[in-house]
């Protein structure tokens, strides 16, 4: 892959780009959430929640009619390679917020503000990073907000990344016993979502635990299902004549992959093993945002169809190569009321891996409805003229 140093010039350049609104149509995979986008996102997060797959159960749900899951603004965009020609770059961090439910049917429309970077600053992976802001707003036909997203990207010189960087010196992929795999896998599937039973606010107490999502032996299928759901913040995947013109045009966004002289796009360190060890990884890993959309999982599978995300945020601590198994938990830390009279909670959540180490710490503030009240999710319905008012 290309390498560039960081220079007194890049920086400069970088600079003056802060403030810009983006060009992000070469990224944006969908903009209308059809039954068969919705579900096949839901499939590539591994979210089985009949509420996003299941016609009659999301017509008799509180929202009235088939909805996506909130994360799915991230299969619409979620973000984009920018600046910092020849750097490497790791997804580090997101905060989102969501506002209102994405119904099948909606068109929505990202928008992407380069907010600017931190840094230079020391860095243990290659020396010297400096770290870029983005903040992704998520529009719907009538020009409600739906979400936002700020997102933080780590930028790096790949020819000083500590050779094979995390995984060095750790049996990777993880060899699993065929008994293991067997448990690991009914776990999975003793998983059942809180669905149409309220979660009551008066019925949670500090210190509760969130229920359990186990994620994995992850493996390439569970990557591609991603790419293939609009979920990666890259170009739109091409072939052959398409993507060699692209290439052409955008030199950066490619690599040629040493085995098969085939040009490969950056993205493929989350898949082709030569890719992640020219960035400087031992092995393929899965992608930042990727691990946000497990993370909301996670949530909505304890909160039930009546709550609503209000924000959630996570860090991206260490690399998930392929064959690792994820386990998420949390618990309540807090009761409180909202400003705008809603009953909230606040949230912990953590995601270790088979090591026991921790890669990705987080949080999120979860409106859950209180007896006698409208739900949450309730309050944010929206007359529609083909949908009509939602009890």
């Amino acid at each position: 892959m290309a390498q560039a140093e960081l220079d007194a010039a890049m920086l400069e350049r970088m600079r003056g780009l802060a403030g810009t609104e983006l060009r992000i149509d070469h990224s944006v995979n969908n903009d209308v959430a059809t039954r068969l986008a919705v579900e096949r996102f839901a499939n590539a997060i591994g979210d089985p929640n009949p509420l996003w797959r299941e016609v009659d159960r999301a017509a008799s749900s509180v929202y009235g009619a088939p909805v996506a899951p909130p994360s799915f603004v991230m299969g619409c965009f979620s973000g984009l390679q920018f600046g910092w020609p020849g750097l490497g770059s790791f997804h580090s961090s997101s905060e989102l917020t969501f506002h209102l439910p994405v119904y099948v049917g909606d068109t929505i429309r990202a928008s992407c503000l380069y907010e600017g970077f931190d840094g230079p600053r020391p860095s243990s992976f290659a020396e010297t990073m400096v770290v870029d802001r983005f903040h992704n707003r998520y529009r719907n036909q009538r020009g409600e907000l739906v979400a936002e997203i700020r997102w933080y990207v780590m930028n790096f010189m790949r020819q000083k990344a500590g050779g094979s960087g995390q995984g060095a010196g750790t049996e990777i992929p993880h060899r699993w016993t065929e008994d293991e795999v067997e448990a690991i896998e009914a776990e999975v599937l003793a998983e059942e979502s809180r669905g149409a039973e309220p979660r009551w606010w008066e019925d949670v107490e500090v210190g509760d635990p969130l229920d359990p999502i186990v994620k994995g032996p992850i493996g390439m299928t569970d990557e591609v299902a991603y790419v293939a759901a609009g979920g990666p913040p890259i170009p739109r995947v091409a072939a052959n004549g398409v993507s060699l013109r692209q290439y052409r045009k955008h030199p950066a966004w490619a690599f040629r992959d040493p085995a098969t002289m085939a040009l490969e796009p950056i993205y493929a360190v989350h898949y082709n093993q030569a890719a992640a060890n020219a960035m400087g990884v031992a092995l393929q890993y899965d992608v930042g945002f990727q691990r946000q959309c497990w993370h909301i999982h996670q949530l909505t599978h304890w909160m039930g169809d009546h709550a609503w995300i209000r924000e959630a945020n996570a860090q991206y601590r260490r690399f998930v190569f392929h064959g690792d198994v994820i386990r998420m938990g949390g618990e309540v830390v807090e009761k409180f009321a909202s400003d705008d009279g809603e009953a909230c909670v606040r949230v912990r959540t953590w995601s270790r891996n088979q090591r026991g180490e921790e890669v990705m710490p987080g949080g999120a503030v979860i409106a859950l409805p209180r007896r006698g009240d409208a739900s949450p999710a309730e309050r944010r319905l929206r007359w529609s003229a083909v949908r009509g008012p939602v009890a």
